[in-house]
C-alpha cells in the first residue's frame, strides 16, 4: 500500500460535505470536529447528541499520559473540535453556543436555526494541517499579523505574537531545552512511537497517530521505522531541525490563558483552531513547537521570558509560508459519535 493510496483517503476525507437538503445531520456536524487538531493526532474526543445539543467528551483512552501528565493537551483538543464544530453549524444554518459543564467536565453545544452564514474560516477547515516542513521566513505584513491576533483572542484567552529574530532565538533556546528533557525520557520516546504510523497501511488502518511522511519522513516498514528511529533519535538532530524550522518562520504565536484549569485549556484549543484556520486561509502554514510548554519545569521560565507573569503559556506555534505536506487522516465518525 502506497503513498498515493494514504493520498487518495486523505483527499477524499477532506471534501467538503454537503447535505441534500442543506441542513446536516450530526454526522456530518461531527465529521467537521475530526478535522480538528489534536496531540500526537490523538483524537480524544468522543460525541453525544441530544435535543438540540451536542456533548463533546474526553476519551480518556487516547490520553498522552507521557508527554501531557495533566491532560491539557487533551482538553485543548476538545476546544478545537469544539471550534470546528461550531463554524460548521453556522456555515449550514445553525447558530451555536457551547459551555463548560463543571459536573461532568464536558462541553455542551446548543444549537437554534438561523441564517446560514459561509465563514472564510469554515471554507478552511478541510485544508488546514499541521505542516512540519521548512517555512520561507518572510515577513508577515501588519495586517496579516492583525488577522491572527483578532482570531485568536478568546475569553480569559490572549496570543501573543513574536516576529523578531532575536525573540524567535530564544524561543528555539527553550524549544531545545525542551527536547533534551524530553529525549532521555524513555516513557516519553515510548509513547511517541507508539502514535507513529511508518507507513500508509498502519495509517490507513488506523486512522490517526503520525504519518512518517506527515513529519517529512519516509514510508517505510515499521521494522525499519522503529530501527531508525533507535538510531536516529536524538535530541541533537532535533534541535538542528527545530532551529533551523522557527529561525524560518514568520511569527512565532505563544497562546496563553488567565488561569490553569481545564475549562481555560478548552478555550485555548478553541483560540488555536481559530488562529491556524485564519492561516489557512491566508494561505499560510502553522505548526506546534510546544516543547517549553510540555515540559514542567521549564514552563515557569518560559511564561517569565515572555513576560505574561503567572499566566500559563498553553501553545506555541510557528507561522509562515511554506510548501504542502501529506495530510494525516482521522477516524471515522462512526467511532467517535456514540
Amino acid at each position: 500500500m502506497s503513498r498515493s493510496v494514504h493520498a487518495a483517503a486523505a483527499a477524499a476525507l477532506r471534501r467538503h460535505r454537503t447535505p441534500a437538503d442543506g441542513r446536516p445531520d450530526i454526522v456530518t456536524l461531527v465529521h467537521y470536529a475530526t478535522l480538528a487538531a489534536s496531540s500526537h493526532n490523538t483524537q480524544p474526543w468522543t460525541f453525544e447528541a441530544g435535543a438540540d445539543c451536542v456533548w463533546v467528551s474526553a476519551d480518556f483512552s487516547r490520553r498522552c499520559p507521557a508527554v501531557d501528565p495533566d491532560d491539557h493537551h487533551l482538553f485543548a483538543s476538545l476546544g478545537c473540535a469544539t471550534e470546528n464544530l461550531l463554524l460548521a453549524a453556522q456555515a449550514f444554518g445553525y447558530g451555536g453556543t457551547c459551555a463548560w459543564d463543571a459536573a461532568t467536565s464536558r462541553i455542551r453545544i446548543d444549537f437554534a436555526s438561523g441564517p446560514a452564514t459561509r465563514s472564510a474560516l469554515f471554507d478552511a477547515i478541510p485544508l488546514r494541517q499541521c505542516t512540519r516542513s521548512l517555512f520561507d521566513g518572510k515577513a508577515l505584513s501588519t495586517g496579516e499579523l492583525r488577522s491572527l491576533e483578532g482570531a485568536a483572542a478568546g475569553n480569559g484567552v490572549s496570543v501573543l505574537m513574536i516576529t523578531d529574530a532575536g525573540r524567535r532565538q530564544s524561543i528555539a533556546d527553550y524549544v531545545a531545552a525542551g527536547n533534551d528533557a524530553q529525549f532521555p525520557d524513555r516513557a516519553w520516546a515510548d509513547e511517541l512511537r507508539s502514535w507513529i504510523r511508518f507507513n500508509a497501511k498502519e495509517a490507513i488502518r488506523s486512522g490517526d497517530g503520525l504519518y512518517g511522511p506527515v513529519m517529512g519522513s519516509p514510508d517505510v516498514p515499521r521494522w525499519l521505522g522503529r530501527l531508525a528511529m533507535r538510531v536516529a533519535f536524538s535530541a541533537r538532530k532535533q534541535n538542528r531541525k527545530d532551529v533551523a524550522h522557527i529561525l524560518g518562520s514568520s511569527a512565532i504565536a505563544i497562546i496563553h490563558s488567565d488561569a490553569n484549569d481545564r475549562v481555560h485549556w478548552v478555550e485555548a484549543g478553541r483560540c488555536y483552531q481559530r488562529l491556524a484556520l485564519q492561516a489557512t486561509a491566508m494561505g499560510l502554514c502553522t505548526a506546534f513547537i510546544n516543547q517549553p510548554v510540555e515540559v514542567a519545569a521549564l514552563r515557569p521560565q518560559f511564561a517569565s521570558f515572555l513576560g505574561i507573569g503567572a499566566r500559563r503559556p498553553d501553545l506555541v506555534v510557528r507561522i509562515g509560508r511554506g510548501p504542502a505536506m501529506p495530510a494525516s487522516l482521522r477516524r471515522p465518525v462512526s467511532a467517535v459519535l456514540v
